[in-house]
């Protein structure tokens, strides 16, 4: 594993939340974690042209668009962790509406909410 990869996924996630995400992917594939630590986290979210909130929008947008609920639930959690606010998420949410479907929209708002719960009871 790449340590920029995993320093990149500390910041995202925290020390702990890193290392029990990384450890359910190393579970289901070793291959997975390592591509993911080694080129997603190491070299894609390392990329200096964006800011980390900036990027964490940009993802959650993507990945509404794209109806992919594990990878959403997660990248509100680093979004919130990059300095991004729920209002911040909840509007990038909204803004796919009319460009990925209402329901797309629809399921990340479900989706975020249940994250923002989660936040709270760990508060």
């Amino acid at each position: 594993m790449s340590e920029k990869g995993l320093e990149m996924l500390r910041r995202l996630l925290g020390e702990n939340r890193a290392e029990e995400v990384r450890a359910a992917w190393t579970r289901l594939s070793p291959d997975f974690a390592h591509y993911v630590t080694t080129f997603l986290a190491g070299e894609i979210w390392s990329r200096p042209r964006l800011d980390l909130k900036t990027r964490s929008l940009i993802t959650v947008a993507a990945l509404t668009a794209l109806g992919r609920p594990n990878g959403l639930r997660l990248n509100i959690e680093i979004a919130l962790n990059n300095g991004a606010t729920k209002e911040e998420v909840l509007e990038t949410l909204l803004q796919m509406a009319p460009y990925a479907g209402f329901p797309a929209s629809w399921e990340g708002l479900v989706i975020a909410d249940e994250v923002f719960r989660q936040q709270r009871g760990k508060a």
